[in-house]
């Protein structure tokens, strides 16, 4: 009896804890709950934080939540990995493999938006829904949007060094590397990812990255970027073409977004909305790009009401 009892935990184990080669990833819940995968952000980030602070508390809403870093980010260590948009699909097509998924819903946070689109457009079949959480959308409107606020900051400050700086920015191939360095190097500078005063719970939240060892062991992969930049031929994409033809093939498509996330100007959502349809986006008050810690209430409970 003791060992069928190993056994079988054992297997429960390689359940919710699985490698599709060098691809980590973790399930939440009841399998027989409604599928949603999280893609994190990126490149070279990882669903860690999701993981740590949000996906247990998602399944406990209904769903069957799989998490999974993509090849070469997070603990999905790979140092041959290209980290291009072709292998991102690849990546999402063996989590389907691995956890037996005919359909799923899928999350998509911040970058993880470009790689769901392109997924979505190429596997319609596959996808229910996808939820867009401060998921990129048009590239070049989010460069010019932090160019535009960035530079308005250092006017009022009669910055002039950094009104240059801005103006050679602007000058520079809008497909490079560099472009994409200095317009986010500029953003963080000025806090535009990060909230000046976050509610209580996500206080609270944010204080267990001291102490979560998950968070703790993460290490991020600073060649990713570069990989990406060397390996992928889009390198500053528009995926509203895309989404537009995933609802016209009945995929429902949602949207959370911060009113403080410095990437996106209220336009961009506005746009978003006529899209994906009235009621299916929110734009969220004190909540920056980390929308699922920084207004972690009102993420569970629209994925709770908008994903069936």
């Amino acid at each position: 009896m003791r060992k069928k009892l190993i056994i079988a935990y054992i297997l429960l184990l390689l359940n919710n804890l699985c490698y599709a080669g060098k691809i980590y990833s973790k399930a939440f819940g009841n399998k027989h709950d409604k599928p949603v995968i999280f893609l994190h952000g990126g490149p070279g980030n990882s669903s860690v934080y999701f993981e740590a602070t949000t996906a247990q508390k998602l399944a406990d809403q209904g769903f069957y939540v799989i998490i999974y870093d993509r090849r070469g980010d997070g603990r999905s260590v790979d140092k041959n990995a290209k980290m291009n948009f072709q292998e991102a699909i690849q990546d999402l097509a063996d989590i389907y493999k691995i956890y037996d998924l005919k359909k799923a819903n899928l999350i998509a946070f911040s970058f993880g938006g470009l790689v769901t689109a392109q997924f979505a457009q190429k596997f319609p079949e596959k996808v229910k829904s996808v939820t867009l959480v401060s998921a990129l959308i048009n590239q070049q409107q989010s460069y010019d949007n932090i160019l535009a606020n960035v530079l308005a900051i250092y006017k009022k400050q009669n910055d002039s060094i950094r009104v240059k700086q801005i103006a050679e920015i602007e000058n520079m191939d809008k497909n490079s590397l560099e472009y994409r360095t200095a317009c986010f190097k500029h953003a963080s500078e000025n806090g535009f990812f990060k909230l000046a005063s976050p509610n209580a719970l996500a206080r609270q939240i944010y204080a267990t990255y001291d102490t979560n060892p998950l968070i703790q062991n993460y290490i991020k992969n600073e060649n990713a970027v570069p990989t990406f930049w060397k390996n992928e031929k889009l390198k500053n994409i528009d995926i509203q073409p895309i989404i537009k033809d995933l609802k016209k093939a009945g995929i429902k498509i949602f949207g959370l977004y911060g009113k403080q996330d410095g990437l996106y100007s209220q336009k961009q959502i506005w746009d978003l909305e006529r899209i994906a349809g009235k009621g299916h986006i929110k734009y969220l008050e004190n909540c920056a790009h980390t929308l699922f810690i920084d207004q972690q209430a009102e993420f569970l409970s629209s994925c709770k009401s908008w994903i069936d």
